[in-house]
C-alpha cells in the first residue's frame, strides 16, 4: 500500500489551499480514508477529516468544521481535502491514512503565516 499526498504550501492567513493524495496497492473504492495531522511541537497525530467509501458521508474535527471539505474520486484513487479560511493554527503537518491497512504516506507541509 502506497499514498501520497501533495498540494502542501505556504499560504497566508484566510488563504486556500487543495491537498490530494494519491493511492495505490489497496482497493480504494471499498475503504474509508481519513486526513490526520501533526501540529508543531507535537507527537501526536490530530485527527481532521473522514470519509466513507462512496463519499456520502464525511465527518469532521471541530476544529476545522466549515471550512475544510474532504472529498473522493475512485476512479481516480485519489483523496483531497479543500482547505478554506486557513489559520495560523492550521500549520501542520498533514498525513492522508488509510485506517483498514493503518498506512500514511509520507505528508505534506502546509504553512499559514503572514
Amino acid at each position: 500500500v502506497q499514498l501520497v499526498e501533495s498540494g502542501g504550501g505556504l499560504v497566508h492567513p484566510g488563504g486556500s489551499l487543495r491537498l490530494s493524495c494519491t493511492a495505490s496497492g489497496l482497493s480504494f473504492s471499498t475503504t474509508y480514508m481519513t486526513w490526520v495531522r501533526q501540529l508543531p511541537g507535537k507527537p501526536l497525530l490530530e485527527w481532521v477529516a473522514t470519509i466513507n467509501t462512496d463519499g456520502s458521508e464525511t465527518t469532521y474535527a471541530d476544529s476545522v468544521k466549515g471550512r475544510f471539505t474532504i472529498s473522493r474520486d475512485n476512479a481516480a484513487n485519489t483523496l483531497y481535502l479543500q482547505m478554506n479560511s486557513l489559520k495560523t493554527e492550521d500549520t501542520a503537518l498533514y498525513y492522508c491514512n488509510n485506517p483498514q491497512t493503518r498506512t500514511r504516506g509520507q505528508g505534506t507541509q502546509v504553512t499559514v503565516s503572514s
